[in-house]
């Protein structure tokens, strides 16, 4: 049988772990800003097929040369497809770009298949969506949780999910990594990931209310956690496994999906332990609260 685990001995080390974190995350997101990709600032768009297979490297010293130092050059699809993307709102510059390529490609030549250009409002637009999606996904999640269970476990929950999301964003900002929308998925995406671990913990906790009748809600906790931990490592470590094959070998197209990925594995793991449960704590659950309110009916005497 698994020793229990004091988890919640260390609460207050990982509460200042925790607010050293997120004021971290805030500080980068406030002071550096976070380095949007096209999809939201706008730019030019452009997919070039070469007669043989393309080099990314030297596509990318040829831009260079011809003064386009801000190009972002990624392989898509066949070996001979590169797809470029220039920051700029001047419609022609993808036309310009590519011209440009054509004189330097030598023996290879080059061809255009589509130049698309973002402008910045249809940017600010899809920003502004993606931010509203993120805030309606946890309002959602705040209601589910409220129902299902109680609202204390909803308010831990939800304090859990920003403090994913809150550092997630920040570490991505603090480091400079290209926010686009695909980021913005992954950000979506761990918010489920996060509420998942959160609700398997609050389940058992919630169970063992009813097995642990004489036990203290910090006793319940350490419990709970030490009989899910075996189902979280495997969850996360698994989890990980798959988003390090995509960090590693899925090219430039993926870095940053997977670069928040497995940042917000790693913080929602951390988070459904030290954070939503100390929350529990704060608000002092106890058995009365998951106790279901009686259906009283006032009783009509019809003497006289």
């Amino acid at each position: 049988m698994l020793r229990t685990i004091n988890f919640m001995g260390v609460r207050n080390v990982a509460f200042g772990v925790t607010l050293f974190l997120t004021a971290l995350a805030l500080f980068s997101c406030f002071h550096k800003g976070m380095n949007y990709g096209l999809d939201f600032t706008g730019g030019t768009l452009i997919e070039l097929t070469y007669e043989h297979a393309a080099d990314v490297t030297k596509v990318r010293g040829e831009l260079a040369e011809a003064g386009y130092h801000e190009a972002i050059v990624q392989s898509f699809g066949a070996t001979t497809d590169l797809l470029v993307r220039m920051p700029g709102e001047d419609p022609q510059l993808g036309h310009q770009v590519a011209e440009a390529l054509q004189k330097l490609g030598g023996d290879n030549p080059v061809q255009i298949k589509r130049v698309e250009f973002v402008g910045p409002q249809v940017g600010e637009e899809l920003r502004d969506q993606g931010g509203l999606g993120m805030l309606m996904a946890l309002g959602g999640v705040l209601i589910y949780l409220a129902f299902r269970f109680q609202w204390k476990f909803a308010v831990g929950a939800i304090v859990s999910l920003v403090h994913d999301v809150v550092v997630t964003v920040g570490i991505l900002s603090f480091f400079q990594v290209t926010f686009d929308l695909t980021v913005l998925a992954a950000v979506l995406a761990i918010i489920g990931y996060s509420l998942n671990d959160t609700i398997v913990v609050f389940d058992r906790v919630r169970e063992n209310f009813r097995v642990l009748r004489k036990a203290t809600l910090i006793e319940n906790i350490n419990v709970s956690t030490t009989q899910t931990l075996l189902r979280t490592m495997a969850t996360s470590i698994s989890t990980l496994l798959a988003i390090s094959a995509l960090l590693f070998f899925g090219g430039d197209n993926l870095f940053g999906f997977s670069i928040a990925l497995f940042i917000g594995v790693l913080a929602g793991t951390y988070s459904s332990i030290y954070i939503a449960n100390v929350v529990l704590i704060w608000l002092n659950l106890n058995s009365e609260d998951l106790i279901p309110p009686a259906n009283t009916q006032k009783e009509v005497d019809d003497r006289p």
